[in-house]
């Protein structure tokens, strides 16, 4: 996607579409949840349009997202697991991890806590999107990311670059 063409038709600005997508990816929210939480805000969006985001935007965060990875070493450690696909389940590598001291049951503990939650998948390639997006607000949340600073404000103006959006 190019930079000029990510938000281009969208009905509201890139930050409200960018917090939303966040949100979704990093905390255990449902999608009607973020809809309650921007009608307190005054924006009347449908679940359905916040799917449709995160479902855009998961998969181009973490291409985004893994150019500015720390520098790791030459140990691999791969696991794979199952999600569930229109009542089938699907055997997908979850991550490649570099990190020595990483145990891989623990580390997509997260990311299995999450998806399991979410009623089953409707499509192998929604599947990859959500769950890239979830992986790069966890790398992010863990500090695997080239950052001075790790607060959630300078993530979230990291993300907003990344985007080419303005603070």
């Amino acid at each position: 996607m190019e930079k000029e063409n990510l938000f281009k038709w969208k009905h509201y600005q890139p930050d409200i579409i960018l917090l939303n997508v966040r949100w979704y990816l990093r905390y255990n929210l449902s999608f009607r949840d973020l809809v309650e939480m921007m009608e307190e805000r005054g924006l009347f969006i449908a679940h359905t349009t916040i799917m449709r985001w995160v479902h855009q935007y998961g998969h181009e965060l973490d291409k985004r997202v893994r150019r500015y990875l720390k520098s790791i070493n030459d140990s691999w450690r791969v696991d794979e697991t199952y999600i569930k696909v229109k009542g089938q389940w699907i055997g997908i590598q979850i991550r490649q991890v570099k990190y020595l001291n990483n145990i891989v049951e623990q580390d997509h503990r997260f990311i299995k806590k999450r998806v399991r939650s979410m009623l089953g998948l409707k499509s192998f390639s929604t599947a990859t999107s959500v769950i890239s997006g979830i992986e790069a607000m966890h790398m992010v949340k863990k500090g695997q990311l080239v950052l001075r600073d790790k607060s959630v404000q300078n993530q979230v103006k990291f993300i907003h670059e990344l985007f080419g959006v303005a603070v």
